[in-house]
């Protein structure tokens, strides 16, 4: 099954591993027994569905979710149930991946409109009388 990140990128779902572990928090007794919490990892850079743009902004975004061999780790464990738990970290994924999809436009330098400099400028003015009045007052004689 392909995952949809993008609009043009898909993820092979057979890219990801799902490993369940023990989980802490709620469950009383249960939480002892049962694997009910999901680590979900993808080899991100080695992965070739994923543009190389996209591989190229992941360190930036994932920060320690990414190993130093390129696997991206999401462990969710805030459910009950293992399917929960699963599908939390699979929505996470594509949140991260889509977030790396991203691309900021770049800024286009403008320059100052003249008003504004005028503006500033009679700031500065009124910002200097104000401190030129706060001196000691001389009287003349």
């Amino acid at each position: 099954m392909r995952i949809p990140i993008t609009a043009s990128v898909f993820l092979d779902e057979a890219e990801l591993s799902v490993r369940f572990i023990q989980s802490s928090g709620p469950g009383g007794q249960n939480v002892n027994k049962v694997a009910t919490a999901v680590q979900l990892r993808l080899d991100a850079l080695g992965s070739p569905s994923l543009p190389e743009a996209l591989k190229a902004r992941l360190p930036q975004v994932a920060g320690q979710r990414l190993t130093q061999g390129g696997e991206l780790v999401i462990t969710a464990r805030a459910h009950r149930t293992q399917e929960a738990n699963r599908r939390d970290a699979l929505e996470r994924l594509v949140a991260l991946l889509r977030e790396a999809a991203h691309r900021d436009r770049p800024r286009v330098a403008t320059r100052p409109t003249h008003a504004s400099k005028r503006r500033r400028l009679e700031g500065k003015a009124r910002q200097g009388i104000r401190k030129a009045e706060r001196g000691a007052r001389w009287d003349g004689e």
